[in-house]
């Protein structure tokens, strides 16, 4: 059994999507980042693009943007996860983490510990939902509209909100990066949507990581002084309305298992579990 590196992106992409589509919406990630790697970036690391053979067949497949962490695919069995960390190691000192499937994230986890001593921490526990047949909330007041070059400082401020909430915080600098290239990008690729009541935005949600048939909404963020009143329920609806109707045939998003008023509000306006992945940190060797 052997890890294939490849550098090239589009390469990449030819050899392994045929194993990803297996199941394209789990594989959602993966795929909406190689689509990602395909737009000018601005990398400051190239990426891992690595995928395993057994007998000549793809039985895996793992990519990481540095400083971000290693994905993992789903994985036909177990031993390609001790192939992974083994290649992983071979090419990175240290990882900030893994996400991956519950069992395959333990699993690397585990053996990247053993590698290189770094001791393992369950950060996230998520749930990826996919809708292909939207509910429209029903009762929300306010009206959705796109984002535009008037919101750049709402949109900078929120994406640090909410990754200070959410994520483990943002510099500025990355939130502005982020959002410059949702407003200047091409709307069918990425973007940002607001829900605006009585002529204030009050729910964010941006979309992005296109995959051959899909696409995939977050962040989604609603300010506290508004929640509980639907917004971000409407918001999600609208746009996952209007990325079907723009031609996806569905759409996808995480949410954290830890806050359940999220994994409640997408079920109602559609969306359906298709599987929980986790993922961990990775904390370095102390020495005395």
């Amino acid at each position: 059994m052997d890890v294939i590196r490849l550098d090239d992106i589009h390469t990449f992409t030819e050899r392994v999507e045929p194993f990803l589509m297996l199941d394209e919406a789990a594989h959602s990630l993966i795929l909406g980042i190689c689509s990602s790697l395909k737009l000018p970036n601005n990398y400051d690391e190239a990426p891992y693009l690595g995928y395993c053979e057994d007998k000549g067949q793809i039985v895996g497949v793992a990519i990481r943007t540095p400083p971000y962490n290693f994905i993992l695919s789903r994985l036909a069995h177990d031993d390609v996860v001790e192939a992974f960390a083994r290649d992983a190691r071979a090419v990175y000192d240290e990882l900030p983490g893994v996400i991956g499937l519950k069992e395959l994230a333990a699993a690397f986890a585990d053996r990247w510990q053993q590698l290189t001593g770094h001791s393992p921490h369950l950060n996230r526990k998520e749930r990826l939902f996919r809708v292909d047949k939207v509910i429209p909330a029903a009762d929300v007041s306010g009206e959705y509209r796109p984002a535009a070059e008037k919101d750049f400082e709402t949109m900078t401020q929120w994406m640090m909100d909410f990754a200070a909430e959410a994520l483990d915080g943002s510099p500025r600098g990355d939130a502005e990066r982020n959002v410059r290239l949702r407003l200047e990008s091409d709307p069918k690729v990425r973007g940002m949507r607001f829900w605006v009541d009585d002529g204030k935005p009050v729910s964010m949600a941006g979309y992005g990581g296109l995959t051959p048939h899909g696409i995939r909404i977050g962040p989604v963020y609603t300010p506290p002084e508004y929640r509980q009143r639907g917004y971000a329920s409407a918001l999600t609806a609208a746009l996952s309305q209007e990325l079907i109707d723009g031609g996806r045939s569905f759409v996808t998003l995480f949410t954290d298992l830890s806050n359940p008023t999220s994994n409640h509000i997408y079920q109602t306006v559609g969306y359906v579990p298709v599987c929980d992945v986790d993922e961990y940190q990775f904390e370095a060797k102390t020495h005395d």
